[in-house]
């Protein structure tokens, strides 16, 4: 989920955009955390007057409007490179998952952009997700 898409479902869900729950997003954005207190000690590093529980209440919001899961270790949800799983699990619009392993993901990739006119016989080496970010 892209930055813009986690703020249209906070403001959907009621809350208010505030600097502190922007700084809160753009800290998991750019980090790897495995609990809301090493989420909290990078944002007090920038911003000493949000406190622990501002942070693990914007976390349960986060988690409410189904922008992070937890046993994602606080990623923003689609936020993986998955180029670097063993296996992918993709989640539909009807809520059904599709299991892929890494090799069967690649070729499913590959195959996709070679018949959208992307590629030819090239291999794919890496994918990094770019996220277009509003300050």
């Amino acid at each position: 989920m892209l930055r813009e898409e986690v703020i249209e479902k906070l403001k959907e869900s009621g809350c208010r955009i505030t600097k502190q729950r922007l700084l809160i997003l753009d800290t998991i954005l750019e980090g790897d955390f495995t609990c809301a207190k090493d989420i909290y000690y990078k944002v007090a590093e920038e911003n000493s007057g949000i406190g622990f529980a501002t942070v693990y209440r914007m976390m349960n919001t986060l988690e409410e409007i189904g922008a992070i899961d937890r046993s994602s270790m606080y990623k923003i949800n689609g936020q993986d490179d998955i180029s670097k799983c063993d296996k992918c699990m993709i989640k539909l619009s009807d809520d059904t998952t599709v299991d892929l392993s890494e090799e069967k993901w690649n070729e499913i990739l590959r195959e996709g952009l070679k018949a959208c006119g992307y590629i030819d016989d090239q291999r794919i080496q890496n994918i990094v997700r770019k996220v277009e970010r509003q300050v």
